[in-house]
C-alpha cells in the first residue's frame, strides 16, 4: 500500500502536513512518530525474542526426547 505512493506523493503529504499543522509543529510531530515508532519497534523485537527462545526451548526439549 505505501510502497506505491513514491517521490510525488511524498512531497504532496508533507505540503498538506505543512498546510495543516504548521511550520512550527511539524518538528514536534516529526519527533513524536520518530519515539513513537523506535518504541513499538523496540516492543516487537522484545516479542519475537521471547517466542524464538520459547521455540528454541521446545525445539530442544523435542531432540532430547527423540534421541531417547
Amino acid at each position: 500500500m505505501l510502497s506505491n505512493i513514491g517521490f510525488p506523493g511524498l512531497i504532496l503529504i508533507f505540503l498538506l502536513a505543512l498546510i495543516v499543522f504548521g511550520p512550527k509543529k511539524l518538528p514536534q510531530i516529526g519527533r513524536a512518530v520518530g519515539t513513537s515508532l523506535r518504541e513499538f519497534k523496540d516492543a516487537t523485537k522484545g516479542i519475537t525474542d521471547e517466542i524464538q527462545e520459547e521455540f528454541k526451548e521446545d525445539v530442544q526439549t523435542a531432540r532430547k526426547e527423540s534421541a531417547k
